[in-house]
């Protein structure tokens, strides 16, 4: 059994039914969830920082999950002690605004982080959403990401590299600060929800111009509610020679079936197989 810290590094639970629905769920799966009680306040972004620095430090903590996203969790950045989470990794996990803090962590100390369901979404999981989150939590023994999701193909080919990624307009905002994520030599995915059309253009435009899509391996496009995959590959091809392995998939981001990927992953992307596979990764309690 493992015990989970719930942490509140982005936005509050505005429905008691949503929070207990999610810890319903982590206990039907076998966890042991040490503070069960319903956050009603939240924490400031030193606070939040203090959280995640509670769930590194104690012993008995095995999981760190986020209670949801929202934003603000970047606020937390210049107080989060890279040299505790570095001395005891452990599992973090979280998406949507998480990707602030999921990608520096893997940066900063090397650590793979899960970009995974977080409480709020555990009320009503789907069972391919459960299947992958415990295949991630208990050191992934299928290595292939993508079994039994679907993929579809803009760019074939094939190209290893570092999975790194997430929400698009939070990773944005990181852009030409010290946590930025360093793209090169990287498999990026990348997912984004109820955006506007020319927001995401401008989002994707300002990726381009700033060089971060220079050095890539390969690009994933998750789900972008309410805009189709295609409009957001050509925003790209509009504007650049996309000559990396490029495809979509619809189980990345804020959906139903969710994928849990490792961030920090050494991971290979193979087009005619669509398969997306683990090669090697640094992960509490062993490598798979």
């Amino acid at each position: 059994m493992k015990n989970v810290l719930i942490v509140t590094p982005s936005y509050l639970i505005k429905k008691k039914r949503d929070f207990t629905g999610g810890i319903k769920q982590l206990t039907r799966l076998g966890f042991n969830v040490i503070n069960p009680e319903f956050p009603e306040v939240l924490p400031s972004p030193q606070e939040k920082a203090d959280q995640i620095h509670e769930g590194f430090a104690d012993h008995n903590v095995d999981m760190i999950l986020a209670l949801r996203g929202g934003y603000s969790a970047m606020k937390a950045l210049p107080y989060i002690d890279f040299e505790l989470i570095k001395k005891r990794p452990k599992i973090i996990a979280g998406f949507s605004d998480l990707s602030a803090l999921l990608n520096p962590i893997f940066e900063r100390t090397g650590l793979v982080t899960l970009h995974a369901p977080m409480v709020i979404n555990l009320g009503t999981p789907t069972p391919f959403t459960l299947k992958s989150l415990m295949n991630a939590v208990t050191g992934y023994a299928e290595k292939n990401l993508f079994k039994g999701a679907r993929c579809k193909v803009y760019n074939p080919g094939s190209a290893s590299g570092i999975l790194k990624g997430g929400n698009l307009i939070t990773l944005t905002a990181l852009i030409d600060t010290e946590w930025e994520i360093d793209t090169a030599g990287s498999i990026l995915f990348l997912e984004d929800v109820d955006e506007e059309l020319h927001e995401v253009d401008r989002f994707l435009t300002q990726w381009i111009l700033s060089g971060k899509l220079k050095e890539i391996k390969a690009l994933i496009l998750g789900d972008f509610r309410g805009l189709g995959s295609q409009k957001i590959y050509d925003i790209l091809a509009s504007q650049m020679e996309l000559d990396v392995p490029v495809v979509h998939c619809p189980y990345i981001g804020h959906v139903a079936n969710k994928i849990t990927l490792p961030i920090g992953a050494e991971v290979e992307l193979n087009t005619d197989k669509k398969q997306l596979v683990i090669r090697s990764m640094s992960f509490p309690g062993g490598t798979p």
